[in-house]
């Protein structure tokens, strides 16, 4: 029976327990390559994986120089290096393309140990390699298609950011570099900061859950009262962690892809053609507005002396009557009230006609608007004509939406008109102050808007007239018609609210317009 070893025994004594042909048995049927060369590098020795790496018989390999493997794409350095390193003694370990016996090539990681004797020479070489061929194709394949894939994102014309779970960036492009130079630092922060003020626990949903989010416009203000617009979207992948350890217990790690493309410019565009829009609309139902009021002026103007011509020919009729025939001169009174009667009747019919001509009125649903909203819109109109007249507006909105429900081009129109009433007071006062102060203020079931304006102001005798049709202080030479407060008391009306001027603002004119809110509404 064999002895085991004694536990006192040295590794070189174990080694020297061991059977000499072990050696051997283990080097030829290693699966790696191996060879044993001279201090020339002649092949002394090559094991099967040798053999099935090169193509070469042991026969064809022994006494053949190592350097017939050779190609010559390795460099020349490469090979010096190589030798600079052997003959001190020391390993070399590195990467030659070595050919086979059919020509073909393979890289192949060699490793070069010399064997040194008891005197300390250098008598033989240990060559240990493998074939890394598919190795490095792998590698440069994965290193290609991560420099493609760099390259397509860096050129991308939409900003692109990674983050990780701790939201700090991890990859960007050029375009995200872009942004931080017009936003500050990391961009993506206050993009997920206003995405979640928008999504509220939707967003917070989507974020636990890894769940993509669509496309959304976010706003970002800037310091200058400069808003910038991007269309964002998040998208989820995981990263198997390549440690060790995560090997046998996979673990991973989740990233955030935040894609965003300013579209301020756009915006601006669609901002520009809703407002020339709204433009279009309301001078249009200005104008039909206009043109009703007139045409039904014009018929109430028109009609109060046809009632008294009408009353004249009753009366007329009634006499005579009452009147003998014999006093009438050749009938003369009776063809007289018959033409006036008959002139009549012809004047009632051109009324009706001219009446027939009233346009109808615009038909337009009622629908919540925001009155916060229309003022915004309206100044957007008119920055020309308040910049032309060096008028400067301090406008305050109300700190919450002013939501009540009306029609949205009669309620523009209708400040439309008290705005332009207001630049035109201003315009008419010489020196001091250029202004017009409008403001929104929130009740309980409705809201005030008051337009306050540094023109010379309304007097108190005319201050009650100023609402009735075709009253005006300008005359028509200055083409005022006096009808754009009458049809801003209609427009209120019909929402149920009020208009009149504040006696007692004294510093130009105050228009305070009293509108229910949708809440108002509701209870009523």
């Amino acid at each position: 029976m064999a002895t085991q070893p004694a536990p006192t025994d040295t590794p070189e004594e174990l080694g020297n327990a061991l059977p000499s042909h072990l050696f051997h048995q283990a080097v030829a049927q290693a699966a790696q390559a191996i060879s044993i060369t001279d201090e020339r590098a002649n092949i002394l020795y090559a094991n099967s994986a040798f053999q099935r790496i090169t193509g070469y018989e042991q026969s064809e390999l022994i006494g053949q120089n190592q350097s017939a493997l050779s190609y010559r794409v390795t460099p020349k350095l490469v090979y010096e290096t190589l030798w600079a390193q052997i003959k001190r003694q020391r390993p070399w370990n590195g990467l030659l393309v070595n050919k086979r016996k059919d020509g073909s090539r393979y890289l192949a990681d060699v490793t070069i140990t010399p064997v040194v004797n008891e005197q300390g020479m250098t008598t033989h070489f240990l060559g240990m390699q493998r074939d890394v061929t598919e190795v490095h194709r792998l590698e440069r394949q994965v290193q290609n298609q991560k420099t493609l894939i760099e390259s397509v994102v860096d050129a991308a014309q939409v900003a692109i950011v990674l983050l990780d779970d701790q939201e700090r960036v991890v990859l960007d492009n050029q375009e995200y570099k872009k942004l931080v130079s017009d936003l500050g630092k990391e961009p993506a922060i206050k993009i997920l900061t206003a995405l979640r003020s928008q999504m509220g626990a939707a967003f917070a949903k989507a974020h636990d859950k890894h769940r993509n989010i669509a496309a959304r416009e976010v706003c970002i203000e800037l310091a200058n009262n400069h808003t910038r617009w991007f269309s964002c979207a998040v998208s989820w992948f995981e990263e198997h962690d390549v440690g060790a350890d995560a090997f046998y217990e996979p673990q991973r790690r989740h990233y955030l892809l935040l894609t965003i493309q300013d579209i301020s410019q756009l915006k601006q565009q669609q901002e520009a053609l809703r407002i020339n829009g709204l433009q279009a609309l309301l001078s249009e139902q200005e104008r039909i507005q206009g043109l009703r009021e007139t045409l039904a002026g014009a018929v109430y103007q028109l009609e109060g002396p046809l009632n008294m011509l009408s009353a004249v020919a009753h009366m007329m009729e009634r006499r005579l009557s009452n009147t003998p025939p014999s006093a009438l001169s050749g009938g003369n009174g009776l063809l007289s009230a018959s033409a006036l009667e008959e002139a009549i009747q012809k004047s009632r019919e051109a009324l009706e006609t001219l009446r027939a001509c009233i346009p109808e009125q615009i038909s337009e649903e009622m629908q919540p608007v925001d009155l916060n909203e229309v003022m915004a819109d309206l100044l957007k109109l008119t920055t020309s004509d308040l910049l032309g007249a060096g008028i400067v507006v301090d406008w305050t909105p109300s700190h919450a939406p002013a939501v009540m429900t009306g029609h949205p081009a009669q309620l523009a129109n209708l400040f439309k008109q008290l705005l332009a009433n207001a630049i035109e007071a201003v315009n008419q006062k010489r020196g001091g102050r250029r202004d017009i102060k409008i403001t929104c203020l929130p009740h309980e079931d409705y809201f005030e808007i008051l337009i306050e304006d540094s023109g010379p102001g309304i007097a108190d005798d005319i201050r009650n007239k100023a609402f009735q049709p075709f009253f005006t202080t300008k005359g028509a030479a200055q083409q005022h018609l006096g009808l754009g407060l009458a049809m801003a008391q209609e427009v209120v009306s019909q929402h149920g609210g009020t208009i009149d001027f504040d006696p007692a603002f004294n510093n130009g004119c105050r228009v305070r317009v009293q509108l229910p809110s949708a809440k108002g509404v509701a209870h009523v």
